[in-house]
């Protein structure tokens, strides 16, 4: 396989026949945050709401929403792919299909879906297609899986308006960010978990457009 059809195949989804197949059971995982020491798949605290998001490598996507004020805790792993309970390798090779996700569990009497979205926007290129920064590759585009009707109008406002500030901003680029319902979640490998808590001085290479989110974009309609 020359260079070239590396990067296509890189930046190409895979078809479900094309797909690799995965496995029945769940791949082993943390069983607590590393940081708030809180049980990484639950239960939950009733009131709890959920929210999930692809902004590129997810060690440094997570870290950006455990230190919300209101999230209860987050977790990295795998969505909108095919492959049943992949492994890191096997989301890397780009034939699974999956996005590095972040999963977040907050409380939305303390923060809003619309001050997540405003995080999302501002912490990552939106338009970048299937790569962010350097790291190139399906696992790395931008994606916003929701769970409910009121989530998924939200995202979509909010795209669109951030698309009108960006181009207000001189950024004619137009946003790649996928909006669809939540997918099934699988949880990555435990080691990365939290990564950049147990390595602070570990790899993160998101970094935003400069353009803020403007404040209406994440309003709810009346």
């Amino acid at each position: 396989m020359n260079l070239l059809d590396m990067f296509t195949k890189k930046s190409k989804l895979p078809s479900d026949d094309e797909a690799l197949t995965g496995r029945d059971d769940p791949i082993p995982t943390a069983s607590h945050h590393f940081v708030n020491k809180t049980e990484l798949k639950g239960p939950f605290p009733e009131g709890m709401e959920m929210a999930m998001f692809g902004l590129g490598c997810f060690w440094g996507a997570e870290r950006i929403f455990w230190n919300l004020p209101g999230v209860y805790i987050t977790a990295v792993g795998y969505a909108a792919g095919s492959t049943k309970n992949p492994t890191y390798q096997e989301v890397c090779t780009g034939m699974t299909g999956h996005n590095e996700v972040v999963l977040v569990v907050y409380d939305p009497a303390k923060i809003s879906y619309g001050t997540l979205l405003a995080t999302f926007w501002e912490s990552h290129d939106p338009t970048q297609g299937m790569r962010q920064g350097n790291d190139v590759g399906t696992q790395y585009r931008s994606g916003i899986y929701t769970f409910s009707d009121e989530q998924r109008e939200l995202a979509e406002k909010s795209r669109r308006e951030y698309s009108n500030a960006l181009a207000d901003a001189g950024r004619n680029a137009t946003i790649t960010t996928e909006i669809i319902d939540a997918p099934e979640f699988f949880y990555a490998e435990d080691y990365h978990q939290q990564y950049l808590a147990k390595n602070p001085m570990g790899y993160c290479g998101l970094g935003g457009t400069g353009v803020a989110c403007p404040a209406s974009a994440v309003m709810p309609a009346e």
